[in-house]
């Protein structure tokens, strides 16, 4: 029972899956926070925000109006979006694929080996495997 729970926790797609819960969802709040108080100020170094707070080139539209293009609201959703990355690949995945592979050295296997099938026979060596066959059944 311990064994199939065991074996069913170290499936690498429902470890994958949790790890995306977790971090998705722990992380988000801190990086969010970094990106507000470090990168906003700094980028906002660059373009100067409109009256709602949103910086970005502006430009013109057709009836005088100003309209801002939010670039700082794309730089923080990518910034935000590669700290999480970089996060789980460095907290979480590298080290359970380090421990999936000294599994895999313990139990004497290599990791990721594909097995080699045996090449199939061409329809020429088929032919002569038959015309042998019949030959050695007629002597019989």
């Amino acid at each position: 029972m311990l064994k199939g729970f065991k074996d069913f926790i170290l499936r690498g797609n429902v470890i994958d899956l949790a790890v995306a819960v977790v971090i998705g969802t722990a992380f988000t709040a801190i990086v969010n926070s970094v990106v507000a108080s470090i990168i906003t100020p700094l980028v906002s170094l660059v373009f100067e925000a409109d009256s709602t707070g949103k910086f970005g080139p502006t430009v013109k539209n057709i009836y005088g109006n100003d309209v801002t293009f939010p670039i700082g609201d794309l730089i923080t959703a990518i910034i935000s979006f590669l700290a999480v990355a970089l996060v789980v690949y460095f907290v979480f995945v590298l080290p359970m694929n380090t421990f999936k592979a000294h599994v895999e050295a313990r139990k004497g296997t290599p990791a990721e080996e594909p097995q080699e099938e045996p090449a199939a026979a061409t329809e020429a060596e088929l032919l002569v495997e038959i015309r042998d066959l019949l030959a050695r059944n007629q002597r019989s």
